[in-house]
């Protein structure tokens, strides 16, 4: 049968329509992205000058002040800092020799006292009710009013000695511990154990 030429014309359009629609188009651009991600843990170090604060006393009838320090150094990655604490290693808070015990002193952080006799403590300039000091060491030296001085806290409950809010490297704090004794202390080397704590915020 002979096909119209109208209708060959009809199928020629068709094929070349069906050829160019089944050509590849050429593209523009095309994008994405991705996201790196690392967590940077937060790490923190503090190191103490001494490892043991030496304050021996040769009492007086009087009685005698010997004034030493600890110095702190704490660094931390962290942006919101770093709280240090201060605290008795254990529950019992005296300096003891054997049976013999010199007691903590009776203030506290926010309310310290002048040292009596047969007692210790500790104090930083600036912290608390101690004052802006600055307190400088002495060696059996008259009992001095105006020092003040805490007992340190039993481990439970340590202290806040201080709080930063940003990074730190290798920043430091004085810790000043005062023992006063006079002539009824039994002689004998005192000790106890102090624990410092720092803590990223």
């Amino acid at each position: 049968m002979k096909i119209p030429k109208k209708s060959q014309h009809i199928a020629l359009a068709i094929a070349m329509l069906v050829s160019v629609v089944g050509l590849p188009t050429v593209a523009g651009a095309a994008t994405t992205s991705t996201t790196i991600n690392s967590a940077i843990s937060s790490v923190i170090s503090v190191f103490t000058s001494n490892g043991t604060v030496t304050a021996n006393v040769t009492p007086t009838g009087a009685g005698a002040q010997t004034i030493a320090s600890d110095t702190l150094t704490v660094s931390t990655n962290d942006t919101l800092g770093y709280t240090l604490q201060l605290a008795d290693s254990d529950a019992t808070t005296t300096l003891t020799s054997g049976a013999n015990t010199i007691a903590a002193s009776s203030g506290n952080q926010t309310t310290p006292v002048a040292q009596v006799v047969n007692t210790w403590g500790y104090r930083v300039d600036g912290v608390g009710g101690f004052g802006a000091g600055p307190t400088s060491g002495q060696s059996s030296a008259a009992i001095s009013g105006t020092i003040k001085f805490a007992g340190v806290p039993a481990n439970a409950s340590p202290n806040t000695i201080k709080t930063t809010a940003t990074t730190a490297s290798n920043d430091t704090t004085t810790v000043w511990y005062g023992v006063a004794a006079n002539t009824t202390q039994p002689t004998g080397t005192y000790s106890d154990t102090i624990t410092y704590t720092a803590t990223a915020n």
